[in-house]
Parts: structure tokens; C-alpha cells; sequence
């Protein structure tokens, strides 16, 4: 039984544009000063702790994957024409490594994420692929909230349960994305943990779960993967682009019984959003962060990206600057997680280029 991991490096972050486009997505950004893109650091994490890596992406992305990861021979990018949803990559992947490995355990975690504590992160790991191994059941990683936020997935637990020597809770109810007043509930009344969407399972269990609860997916990725291998990748394509484009989390994890969750002791952020990232970064007395040189009068809580040029700032308070290539964004901290819509008007303008 082996065990395999598989990076999810699709998308392109656009909550972090104008720096993350779709020619350069957040996961091959290098967020922070003296680090390697965020990809690479995900496989640093995690190589030791499985028996192979796998990278899940959009064709237009490979390139430059084996760029970063340049130890991952081809055939172990597991490429998706377009992206449709995790629960179309997740699908894809497992099927993939099914037909390698018929009894393989998957581990998913997304390629964007920081995580402080390596060794709590190992820990959680190695117990995660230990129940999802001995339990036949669809295990996932949930971190106590600290603040009602409404991007994530909750999960609430009711009972603790044992396979061998290791221990999980069993999953009561999955809600993904709450509006902020069910997230306010829910920190305020605890035992609830938010979805790191880092999952494991055994390849035929996820599947099983697939044919449950999204049988048209299951169903159009088995003649996705068929096609491909006789060698009708054109129609093999198509079929794929034909996909509903649906998370895991809408199409299995709210709907299955069959799911498990290992409690996180380590530090993560998933830095979806410019005022995300700025809560990371190092800054000054007056809470501003901006690597270069600059002079600021009365300005405060404020994060300049500008790489290259020489700022002055007067009384501006909670303020997001980020020049990258040909576009300058600028907007109130406090809305950082509406440039996503931005990214969303773009794409459909005729300034779809700068997206």
C-alpha cells in the first residue's frame, strides 16, 4: 500500500492580483522575503512523509511547475485541460493513481498555503495517513477558529473514534462557506474547526464516495481517464471541459457519513488576501510593510508592494499599494477580499488582459 501525495497547483489566486495572474498564480509567488515560491515549499514539507509527490494542474501551468519542482518527472503531473473544481482534480488523481496503485493511500493538500511548526505539521500528517489507512473512511484536517471568517469550511465533531492505536473524531456536520452570522455562532459557541482542505484517503474510498454523491462525475472522469489512456486525448478533453465545476467540499464532504478529522497544532494561513499577507509580514513601528526605501508621514497599518520605486505616503491609514508589471492596485484594507470580484470584472471587460 502506497502512499502518495498530490499537490493541488491550479488557479491563480486572484484575491493576491495584480502580483498572482493566470500566467503567474499565487502558488508560484514568493510571498515573503528570503523564501521559495509557495509550491516548493509545500513539497519540501511533504516529500519525506510520503512514498511519491504528485502535482495536479491546468495545462497552461506545467511548464513552469517543472520549473520549481524540477525532481517531478513528467508523468507525474496529473494535468487538467481547463480546472474544474477539486472535485473534477480530486477525481482525476485518484483514478490516476488507482490504475498505478490499486490499493493507494492519497494524500491532498492544496500547493498555496503557509504553515509554521514543521514538526506539529509531520505529526498531524503521519496520523492522518495512519486513519486514513486503517479506517476506510474520508479523512480531513481542522484547525480551531479564532475568527469568524466566512472563505473557510466548518466542521463540527461529535464523538471520538479509534482505529488500531489512532485516534480521530468523527464528523457530524461539513458547512462550507457560512454567511459571517453562522460564523460568528459558531467561534462563539466552539467545537467547531475550520476546513484546511488538506484530506487523505484510499483511492477507492473516495471514489466509492464520488459515485454516491456526484455520479456524473464519476461517471464522466472514468471516460476521461479510458479515452486518455487509448490514446484520444482530443475527446478525452472534451469530456473533461464538460464537467460541472463543483468543490469537494459542496459535492462529498457535506454530504457524506463516512468522514473523520484529525485536529491541527500547527500555525497556517492561507494568505487569501492582501490584508491576509500583510498580517505576516515584518513591519514598522507604525504597522506599514514596504521592503523599499520610502519616507511616510503620519501613515500607519498600511502595505505597500511597489518593488523598484522610491514611496512617500501622507496620513493614509489601512491602505493596500501593490504595482506589478502593468497594473497598480489600490483599495481600503478592509476590503482586500473584494479584489477577487475585481479579477472577476476584469475577465470579462475589455481589460481581460490585465487579469
Amino acid at each position: 500500500m502506497g502512499v502518495y501525495a498530490t499537490i493541488l497547483a491550479g488557479g491563480s489566486g486572484t484575491r493576491l492580483w495584480p502580483r498572482s495572474r493566470r500566467q503567474q498564480p499565487k502558488h508560484l509567488l514568493t510571498l515573503q522575503h528570503g523564501t521559495a515560491p509557495l509550491l516548493r515549499q509545500t513539497y519540501e514539507r511533504i516529500h519525506t512523509l510520503v512514498d511519491d509527490v504528485y502535482v495536479v494542474t491546468e495545462q497552461h501551468q506545467v511548464q513552469s511547475i517543472l520549473e520549481v519542482l524540477p525532481e517531478i518527472a513528467p508523468d507525474h503531473v496529473i494535468v487538467e485541460p481547463v480546472a474544474r473544481g477539486t472535485t473534477s482534480a480530486l477525481g482525476l488523481a485518484a483514478m490516476t493513481l488507482r490504475r498505478r496503485d490499486p490499493d493507494a493511500v492519497m494524500l491532498s493538500l492544496p500547493a498555496d498555503h503557509i504553515i509554521g511548526d514543521n514538526r506539529r505539521f509531520r505529526q498531524t500528517i503521519r496520523r492522518v495517513v495512519r486513519l486514513a489507512s486503517l479506517s476506510s473512511q474520508l479523512v480531513t484536517v481542522g484547525l480551531t477558529p479564532y475568527y469568524p471568517a466566512t472563505g473557510f469550511g466548518y466542521i463540527r465533531t461529535d464523538s471520538e473514534v479509534r482505529f488500531g492505536r489512532t485516534t480521530g473524531l468523527k464528523v457530524s456536520e461539513f458547512i462550507e462557506k457560512p454567511a459571517f452570522d453562522r460564523a460568528v455562532d459558531f467561534v462563539d459557541r466552539g467545537g467547531y474547526y475550520w476546513n484546511l482542505a488538506i484530506f487523505c484517503w484510499r483511492v477507492n474510498v473516495l471514489l466509492s464516495e464520488l459515485m454516491t454523491h456526484s455520479p456524473v462525475h464519476h461517471q464522466l472522469l472514468t471516460e476521461v481517464v479510458t479515452r486518455g489512456e487509448a490514446g484520444d486525448r482530443k475527446s478525452a478533453d472534451v469530456i473533461y471541459r464538460g464537467l460541472p465545476s463543483e468543490a469537494i467540499d459542496y459535492a462529498v464532504m457535506q454530504k457524506t457519513h463516512n468522514l473523520l478529522l484529525i485536529p491541527a497544532r500547527f500555525h497556517w494561513i492561507d494568505v487569501g488576501s492582501w490584508s491576509e499577507l500583510h498580517s505576516i509580514l515584518p513591519k514598522d513601528l507604525a504597522g506599514n510593510t514596504i521592503a523599499g526605501d520610502h519616507i511616510f508621514i503620519d501613515s500607519q497599518s498600511s502595505l505597500f508592494d511597489v518593488p523598484g520605486k522610491f514611496v512617500a505616503a501622507i496620513g493614509v491609514k489601512d491602505l493596500i499599494v501593490v504595482e506589478s508589471g502593468d497594473a497598480l492596485l489600490i483599495c481600503q484594507k478592509s476590503r482586500a477580499q473584494e479584489v477577487r470580484a475585481l479579477v472577476e470584472n476584469l475577465r470579462a471587460s475589455q481589460y481581460a488582459g490585465y487579469a
